[in-house]
């Protein structure tokens, strides 16, 4: 019975050898890619730093940490899959973050356009520590990092610019257009209040963001010869701040893994929904947003 019965458990060594293959792969692989597709075109030099902290009203900076967590909480997963108690795993999720983390600034490092930026170490560590702190205190995420975007039109000279600065396609938009950008700390009522009658599934959502970003640091733009290229300064730069329902669909019960696991990755997007918003010292509502 004792060889029937292990016949069936799975090959947890096995496992560990593919997944730690697959982490070394995708390290490589960006690595690589990135290296052709996004570095050729700029100078090589070396090491040095970039103070960028005060960049785009630092919604990248939350971006970087928005990344981490989720890179975080699915690797966990996969080293849990292969074998390791939770904690471990955690912790190795936690490092599988922060070295992908760390290959993309070095190679920003050594690049004459970029640099190694410390603010974005820091919101990468944040990012990785909201994840970890959770599970190895609560054994759960009752508070969940969420994105959200929304398409943004605009005319004219701004139009151009925008172009320049964040593409055309809807790809290179969802992933550099900082004003469409939100992103969410969604707080699972039920995990905080374990006794009441609440729905496993509520959650309610503060989200930040930001609008008039078309610069780095203001709304400038300069030629190789110091001329003026673009200048919209009279367009306020503006912190965005909303309240809002949210649904964790973590919590929404199935016996299906297939759609366990889809549910998971639902979860990485605040669902559209109405909303609060807090910007300039005014007050604004939205039927639906996303």
């Amino acid at each position: 019975m004792a060889n029937i019965h292990n016949t069936f458990l799975p090959n947890y060594k096995s496992r560990k050898i593919l997944i730690a293959g697959i982490h070394t792969a995708a390290y490589t692989g960006t690595l690589l890619l990135l290296s052709q597709a996004w570095y050729k075109d700029y100078p090589k030099t070396a090491f040095h730093t970039f103070d960028d902290s005060k960049e785009w009203l630092q919604v990248d900076k939350v971006g970087h940490a928005w990344t981490a967590y989720n890179i975080a909480k699915y690797s966990t997963e996969t080293w849990e899959w292969a074998g390791f108690p939770h904690k471990k795993a955690v912790m190795l999720g936690g490092l599988s973050s922060l070295g992908y983390q760390t290959i993309l600034e070095t190679l920003d490092a050594h690049s004459a356009e970029w640099g190694w930026s410390w603010s974005d170490m820091a919101a990468n560590a944040a990012g990785v520590s909201l994840y970890c702190l959770q599970e190895w205190g609560w054994q759960e995420q009752r508070i969940q990092f969420k994105f959200s975007s929304h398409p943004s039109t605009y005319s004219g000279d701004v139009k151009n610019r925008t172009e320049d600065l964040f593409g055309k396609s809807f790809q290179e938009r969802l992933l550099k257009d900082y004003n469409s950008q939100t992103y969410w700390m969604s707080f699972n009522l039920k995990s905080f209040a374990k006794q009441s009658q609440l729905p496993a599934w509520l959650n309610i959502a503060i989200g930040y963001g930001a609008q008039g970003l078309y610069g780095g640091f203001e709304n400038t733009a300069y030629g190789k010869d110091g001329s003026v290229t673009f200048d919209r300064r009279d367009i306020p730069r503006l912190r965005q701040w909303y309240f809002s329902p949210d649904i964790d669909f973590t919590k929404i019960k199935t016996r299906k893994p297939l759609v366990r696991t889809m549910l998971s990755l639902l979860n990485m997007l605040k669902m559209p929904a109405p909303a609060l918003e807090f910007s300039n010292g005014k007050v604004k509502g939205h039927f639906l947003y996303f």
